[in-house]
């Protein structure tokens, strides 16, 4: 068999095997019944002749496949290939994703990246299968798909939250994605609408299985910011600036639903519908391949016992990159109590009153970068902290507020790095860091990290430099690994002083 021929055949056992780690990896289209379908899909295997397979649900759509009922396949996690290659057609994904298409056209997707739109459309076409147009088509359905399902918004409104230009394409679009009416969607729908308040909606997040839930909410919980942050027992919200106007974002993480993230959005604008659903993907690191990242990592013996005894745990993604990095600097060789301190301190004072009604707590937006570049940080009654520190987050804030540096996802990575780093104030480790969580990197070693060296003395790992290069290209993982093992000997300390303490 060729190359190609393997793979096929890996995918057509995926599929007999109904395998839900490669949902949203490929999808399986049959000509026979003109239905695609999601790798783990219930139904009956369809014969070998029949099928097809895409890498992309907007490529099965485009090619005239309509998405199945049963198995909703535009509704999987997405490839984790975007965030490992960061190449230019994962970059031009993961905006079509955030709804640059609808809000700026193609032509601003491609100035975006630097390409014209001929080069643009060829370079994701390759990749996808599908262009730019059909990918943002695709993603308007889904959308549009929640809104039918979830609100009693006329279809006129969803059509254009959704993202299309006319009411007459959207019904097209749902009936050929769909094989259904937006009316026949509602009714299938009717009986298990949650009910919520005006403004506010209700989506679930596919996630790829093991997900390590309650370690996400404990890394949310300790870096939470009050007044934008809130944390329950097995929820975490917080608020953020959307194209149209200010949201907050809810995620059930208390696990109780294999494969999926109840997620509850309220919105000042249904058109950020798309975006905000993307922002808490990536909050989730939605789209990674545990099992794969898992098995690569636990090839090493140090960190084997690590993974076993946490599988599937996650980077933690953000809803907003500039805000990520300016916390990043406020975290500079202090603790992450007097970090917390100080970001809400600037919350308090510089942040917007978030003026949105609703079932959440957050109630401001931490402060804009132009907000921040525009205080003075030789003040000391204006930002409590180091001059050296102050400096280096006004600079930062001037260089998110102008452009010299995006944290949009679209930027290459080694570029963005560089240009933090370029910054005064700004080290390796802030923007390694920032590169993380804003950008997705999956593969960030923080060497210089006191929580890293103490977790490799434990371990007895004498040189973590040099091992962390066996650990590509999933470094930010074992990373967090790492991490784990501070926060294991922090929790056994804690249990010691007070044994009646519940920890998280």
């Amino acid at each position: 068999m060729t190359g190609t021929d393997l793979e096929w055949e890996a995918r057509y056992r995926a599929v007999q095997g109904r395998d839900r780690r490669f949902d949203g990896m490929f999808y399986t289209a049959v000509r026979t019944t003109g239905i695609y379908c999601r790798p783990s899909c219930p139904a009956i295997t369809p014969r070998r002749p029949n099928v097809t397979f895409f890498p992309t649900a907007a490529g099965a759509q485009d090619a005239g496949f309509r998405a199945c009922r049963r198995c909703l396949p535009d509704a999987t996690p997405g490839s984790p290939r975007w965030d490992v290659v960061a190449d230019a057609a994962g970059r031009a994904m993961r905006l079509v994703a955030d709804g640059v298409v609808e809000r700026e056209g193609v032509e601003g997707l491609a100035s975006r990246m630097g390409y014209s739109v001929r080069q643009l459309h060829r370079v994701v076409t390759g990749e996808y299968g599908a262009g730019p147009l059909a990918l943002a088509r695709s993603r308007r359905a889904q959308t549009a798909r929640v809104l039918i399902e979830t609100t009693d918004l006329r279809f006129a409104d969803v059509a254009f939250a959704a993202g299309f230009a006319s009411v007459r394409q959207f019904n097209d679009t749902v009936r050929e994605v769909y094989a259904a009416t937006p009316t026949e969607l509602r009714a299938a729908a009717s009986g298990r609408r949650p009910q919520l308040q005006p403004g506010t909606l209700s989506t679930r997040i596919a996630v790829r299985e093991p997900f390590a839930a309650a370690d996400l909410h404990w890394f949310l919980a300790v870096h939470a910011v009050p007044g934008t942050e809130a944390v329950g027992e097995d929820w975490y919200e917080r608020s953020v600036r959307l194209p149209h106007g200010p949201g907050v974002v809810r995620v059930d993480l208390s696990g109780r639903t294999p494969g999926v993230v109840p997620c509850t959005l309220t919105l000042a604008d249904t058109r950020d519908l798309a975006p905000a659903t993307e922002r808490a993907r990536r909050l989730l690191d939605a789209d990674a391949d545990p099992v794969a990242v898992d098995a690569a990592l636990a090839e090493d013996p140090d960190l084997a016992p690590l993974v076993a005894a946490r599988p599937g745990l996650r980077v933690p993604g953000q809803l907003d990159g500039a805000e990520v990095a300016a916390q990043t600097v406020l975290g500079q060789q202090v603790s992450l109590a007097s970090a917390r301190t100080a970001a809400a301190r600037l919350v308090e004072h510089w942040g917007d009153p978030l003026g949105l009604a609703g079932p959440h707590e957050v109630t401001r937006l931490f402060p804009t970068p132009a907000t921040l570049a525009g205080l003075d940080p030789e003040d000391p009654e204006v930002l409590r902290m180091p001059r050296a520190r102050a400096r280096a987050l006004t600079t930062l804030a001037a260089a998110l507020a102008d452009g010299t540096v995006a944290l949009d996802r679209s930027v290459d990575r080694v570029g963005t790095r560089a240009a933090m780093t370029s910054l005064r104030g700004i080290g390796p480790w802030t923007a390694d860091y920032v590169a993380m969580r804003a950008l997705g990197d999956p593969d960030v070693f923080l060497p210089t990290d006191i929580g890293v060296r103490n977790a490799a003395t434990a371990l007895g790992i004498d040189d973590v430099t040099r091992r962390s290069e066996d650990w590509r290209p999933w470094r930010s993982y074992a990373l967090l690994r790492l991490w784990s093992v501070v926060l294991d000997q922090l929790r056994e300390r804690d249990q010691r002083r007070d044994p009646t303490r519940r920890n998280p």
